[in-house]
């Protein structure tokens, strides 16, 4: 399980809140470049579309944008290459059970500084249906009214 975070938030994948129910959350450490670190430490990064597989043995994330160092010149790497990430075997292996066995998918969530060290929240996560989408809207719709009309309750009663 995750700890409470104590670092500095790089990145949130707030797409991956609304296509997927998220169950488990995991931190991982990830193998990147020097001018990769750079470009994040500039906030140039973007998770949206990702996803982690499992894949020899060894955990990969996939689609994670990163944009190149503006001074990095011949050392930039590819911006969507895959890219290692650095777990226990046995928490390797466990997810990959789960993953297979019950057809949930690995979704990185956040992306921080922990200790000077780059981490990845990765989430097992199972798909929403669209009606479980518009549920979901629904309810934060109903609490942001809810919200409102206590507000406006308070000021005209002052």
């Amino acid at each position: 399980m995750v700890k409470e975070n104590n670092g500095k938030l790089i990145a949130d994948n707030r797409k991956a809140y609304h296509d997927y129910i998220i169950g488990e959350r995991l931190e991982a450490g990830i193998e990147l470049a020097g001018t990769e670190v750079k470009s994040i430490r500039q906030g140039k990064v973007n998770l949206s579309d990702s996803y982690a597989a499992v894949n020899g043995g060894e955990l990969w994330l996939y689609g994670m944008h990163i944009s190149p160092y503006e001074q990095g010149n011949r050392f930039n790497k590819d911006p969507l290459r895959t890219r290692r990430l650095l777990m226990h075997k046995r928490e390797i292996l466990r997810l990959f059970g789960i993953v297979r066995q019950e057809g949930l998918t690995l979704v990185p969530t956040r992306l921080y500084f922990r200790h000077g060290r780059v981490k990845v929240e990765i989430g097992v996560a199972r798909g929403k249906k669209n009606y479980d989408k518009r549920d979901s809207e629904a309810r934060k719709q109903a609490a942001r009214d809810i919200d409102i009309r206590i507000k406006e309750r308070g000021r005209f009663t002052d």
